[in-house]
């Protein structure tokens, strides 16, 4: 009889699902981003000890290696300096993009990144236009000659970074 006519179980049919996909490249953070990784591990790991169904525990634990593997690579970047005068790693740019008002992002580490708390990962396209960028210069963006303008650079507030 064709398996389009059985009805034993839908569960044998399913697909494991894939790991979860780690960002090529090294894996900056900032102080802060280490914590974070650190609180997602403690997390699931409290998780896996509460049990569940299996169906559950296969996701906590697809969870949890992922955080090991962003746990074991994590390279926590040292702060900004105070005097900090070009865009980079752990700083925080204030820019305008074709003329409008200011924006101010964070450069961070993709595990942190947050564009609705305007924190960018240093691989997003904007945070690698900005790169190497200084107070006062005009760069490319989105094939656009000096659609943004570097408004100012600073290292990313204690409080916020570490």
């Amino acid at each position: 009889m064709s398996v389009a006519f059985r009805r034993d179980s839908d569960e044998e049919h399913l697909e494991p699902r894939p790991e979860l996909p780690v960002p090529p490249g090294p894996n900056l953070v900032t102080a802060r981003g280490a914590r974070m990784i650190e609180a997602r591990v403690a997390e699931f790991e409290a998780a896996l000890a509460a049990g569940g169904n299996e169906e559950a525990v296969k996701a906590i634990k697809r969870d949890l290696r992922y955080w090991h593997v962003r746990r074991a690579t994590a390279r926590v970047m040292p702060p900004a300096a105070p005097d900090v005068e070009e865009a980079a790693f752990g700083t925080r740019v204030t820019y305008a993009l074709n003329g409008g008002a200011a924006q101010t992002v964070d450069i961070v580490g993709a595990d942190e990144a947050d564009p609705a708390e305007r924190r960018i990962a240093f691989t997003a396209p904007l945070a690698r236009a900005l790169i190497g960028a200084g107070e006062g210069e005009r760069i490319d963006f989105g094939g656009k000659a000096g659609a943004i303008e570097i408004v100012a650079v600073a290292p990313i507030a204690e409080d916020d970074a570490g």
